[in-house]
């Protein structure tokens, strides 16, 4: 345990959090997300939802600032319905974490993109987040002070 970081962050976690670089992206997979199957990295964070990881995450990542949208959600496929409540939840943390970016939105990205640019992402934490399209890639950003 250490002081100032949330017990939900592992030491895995911090590890990767601490080893990315500006630019990285590091994904949050629900758990319907084939995490084994596309990370290079795979960080298991079992019986952990989505936002409270979200939330501890960013009170240690900066957010990158030379991008539009430095948060990205798996699309919603059409006649799948409304876009899932979780992502309001999602946008909230965002908007407390990192004023800078309130109201920017995230990106939204097709499926099978979202799954390729998955790939290529530095790591993938795979959750036991049970809500329905709540996968979101963060691309981590530099410390200034």
């Amino acid at each position: 345990m250490l002081r100032g970081i949330k017990s939900i962050i592992s030491p895995e976690l911090l590890h990767v959090l601490a080893s990315m670089g500006h630019g990285d992206e590091l994904v949050l997979g629900d758990g319907n997300f084939p995490a084994a199957t596309l990370g290079r990295r795979v960080v298991r964070a079992d019986g952990h939802g989505v936002p409270p990881l979200l939330e501890a995450i960013l009170q240690l990542f900066p957010l990158d600032t030379f991008v539009a949208q430095p948060a990205a959600l798996m699309e919603v496929l059409p006649g799948s319905g409304d876009p899932p409540l979780i992502w309001e939840t999602y946008e909230k943390i965002l908007r407390e974490a990192h004023p800078p970016h309130a109201g920017a939105g995230f990106e939204m990205v097709e499926r099978f993109a979202f799954y390729e640019r998955a790939s290529q992402a530095f790591a993938v934490v795979a959750t036991g987040e049970t809500a329905l399209y709540a996968n979101i890639i963060l691309k981590k950003g530099v410390i200034t002070d």
